[in-house]
């Protein structure tokens, strides 16, 4: 009966003539714990303040975030303050809390309190509060029921993935993309920036990459086998000016760019500028077709590691990322087995083939370590595809297994961190509808949102083993995908169902539970005039 009153009682002091409206803790992810209070609400109105401790420009930032957003949702925008105030918004730092992203948010009728032992995980707390807001209030004020959260995420590395090259996308699109991450609690972007049809990083040493290697003249129309092509140029690059600007946009919302520079196949854009790299000497094209092609970097040839070098200091001294991924997959040995500088390596460093490996295999690993030693040395660590599993794993390297899980099951047992990006779980290229006559074009495959949310990460690892499954990710691999509307479609909702697999502890999963809570999470996508699937809860998996 108290609760009633007070919470009547807090209503009435507002004014009668007030819209209100009920904030809810039904968000995606979910919060580990999530404990409402007998207490009465606090009440958000034009008047709150958000404050912060004087000379903490991080959590200032923060606040100047959280400002934002309550005016995206109300209209009205939140005084921002280095001093306290009664009934505001408080952000603080607190030792207490557990883990660097973990935070703690209280709510009562005096104050809103968000800490974290570091600015990240105030940060969290605050997208908590964010989506917790409904995304549509204007001019209303909003009433808080009192509660604690307690959170932090399980996974520490939670990525989504961007390919640029396929088809070029401006760097205002790719801001929103990291805008994306941010709300979902998402910290990392995988930038691939290098492959067969383009390349789309300034390189100033090599400055044909771009003049030559991020111009397609041609695209094949349709499927890869349709044998038809357009004469459409489909161009676009980086400088490396905006890709700093990029970096510093991502840090401001603690997300981390991994860019991808993938070596040493997928090179047909960096032949086609420097045909005296690959095996043959070319001539060579940008590929205007999808698939794996024989053509790949001479690993025979010493001017080939001048080259990755010369690239690689210049993307290190672009991104801060103590990650950098340096591809390793769909790699050929076709042409290596016929080139006599080739040969001549693998005689040279006395790479054996054996029951399970080829000497060409070992030629790739050789290739992968060099290049590992190199970033070593630099203060960086290498991310590859499992395919650097596919011989002997450079000493240092981080494996993300896209070609089912076995790969990070593998690495996992010998003592490699792994990130989890099975392609029948986390490849958002595929289709999420079984009607695809509805659907724009996909590369194929099936992945609604409900194969998504059943990825379990760790299965058949021990506890011990599953200490090195770092992360997981989704791919979008944009060889059908031209526009910033279809990038979206794709990725929205069931980035939200990756979201809780890389968040939510296994026991606070429930997928009928998380369908009714991505409802709100969608009105936001809405507000905010985002492309989404709307059917896509609809869609049953026949799970495995």
């Amino acid at each position: 009966m108290r609760k009633i009153f007070l919470s009547l009682l807090a209503l009435l002091m507002i004014g009668c003539t007030d819209k209100q409206v009920m904030a809810g803790y039904d968000i995606v992810p979910l919060p580990q714990s999530v404990k409402t209070k007998q207490e009465a609400p606090f009440i958000i109105t034009k008047n709150t303040v958000i404050t912060y401790p004087e000379g903490d420009t991080l959590l200032q930032r923060n606040a100047k975030f959280l400002s934002e957003y309550v005016q995206h949702a109300t209209g009205y925008e939140l005084a921002v303050k280095n001093s306290t105030a009664q009934k505001s918004i408080v952000l603080d730092i607190n030792p207490e809390v557990k883990g660097k992203e973990g935070y703690r948010l209280v709510i009562t009728s005096q104050n809103i309190r968000i800490e974290g032992t570091t600015a990240k995980g105030v940060f969290y707390g605050v997208q908590t509060l964010r989506k917790a807001i409904p995304a549509v209030a204007d001019g209303a004020v909003i009433t808080l029921p009192s509660v604690e959260i307690v959170d932090s995420p399980r996974f520490e590395y939670r990525g989504m993935h961007l390919d640029v090259c396929r088809h070029f996308f401006p760097i205002e699109f790719v801001k929103e993309y990291i805008d994306l991450l941010a709300l979902h609690n998402m910290n990392t972007l995988h930038f691939h920036l290098s492959d067969d049809q383009g390349w789309r990083i300034e390189i100033k040493k090599y400055p044909k990459l771009t003049e030559v290697g991020s111009v397609r003249h041609r695209t094949v129309v349709g499927r890869i086998d349709s044998g038809k092509y357009d004469s459409i140029t489909v161009q676009g690059y980086y400088t490396q000016e905006q890709l700093r600007d990029l970096v510093q946009y991502a840090t401001e919302r603690y997300v981390n760019i991994v860019p991808e520079i993938d070596l040493p196949g997928h090179m047909l854009a960096a032949l086609a500028a420097y045909p005296e790299l690959g095996c043959t000497g070319g001539p060579y094209e940008v590929c205007p077709v999808w698939g794996v092609f024989t053509d790949v970097l001479c690993i025979g040839n010493e001017k080939t590691f001048e080259f990755l070098e010369g690239v690689l200091s210049e993307v290190i001294d672009i991104f801060p990322s103590k990650y950098i991924h340096i591809g390793g997959d769909e790699t050929p040995r076709d042409r290596w087995k016929e080139c006599l500088k080739c040969q001549a390596r693998i005689k040279t460093e006395r790479l054996k083939k054996d029951q399970r490996f080829t000497a060409e295999d070992r030629l790739q690993s050789y290739c992968m370590a060099r290049i590992e030693c190199f970033l070593n040395k630099k203060g960086r660590c290498i991310i590859g595809w499992d395919e650097i599993l596919d011989g002997d794993i450079a000493p240092n390297a981080t494996v993300m297994s896209w070609r089912g899980s076995e790969g990070g099951i593998k690495a996992a047992q010998m003592g490699h961190k792994s990130i989890m990006v099975p392609h029948m779980y986390c490849y958002f290229d595929y289709y999420q509808s079984k009607d695809t006559d509805k659907e724009p074009l996909a590369i194929g495959g099936y992945i609604p949102m409900e194969k998504v949310y059943s990825l379990e990460p760790t299965t058949g690892l021990t506890q011990e083993q599953a200490k090195f499954i770092w992360g997981v990710q989704a791919n979008l691999w944009t060889e059908y995908i031209t526009t910033t509307d279809h990038i979206e479609y794709m990725v929205l909702p069931r980035m939200a169902a990756l979201a809780e697999v890389q968040w939510t502890q296994p026991d606070r999963k429930d997928y009928k539970n998380f369908t009714c809570r991505v409802l709100k999470l969608m009105k936001l996508y809405e507000r905010d005039g985002l492309n989404y699937a709307e059917h896509i809860c609809e869609e049953k998996s026949e799970l495995q």
